[in-house]
């Protein structure tokens, strides 16, 4: 299934963590904290301006990014958990 975000939304992966402490104890799913960092999957065109130019969006396709904790909404496609945030709700991009 394709997702294409509107405006500013970005379309985001969740990066995946490690599973087993470093002692060998499993973390189960429910007592993981959700990270704040994922993969840009897709993005929108970006937002109209008040004069009517399109602002372009500064995050691309690939992107890994570092997001504020609580923003956006979590969806579920084929099994893989995504979350859509605004541009704005985005901290940075991770180089390197």
């Amino acid at each position: 299934m394709k997702f294409k975000p509107l405006r500013d939304r970005v379309f985001v992966k969740y990066s995946s963590e490690e599973e087993m402490t470093a002692g060998g104890l499993y973390i189960p799913d429910a007592a993981k904290e959700k990270p704040q960092k994922g993969t840009v999957v897709a993005v929108g065109p970006g937002t109209v301006t008040k004069d009517g130019n399109r602002q372009p969006m500064e995050v691309k396709v690939g992107d890994t990014i570092l997001f504020d904790k609580y923003s956006g909404s979590k969806i579920r496609i084929d099994e893989e958990e995504y979350l859509i945030i605004r541009e704005e709700d985005i901290l940075g991009i991770l180089e390197g």
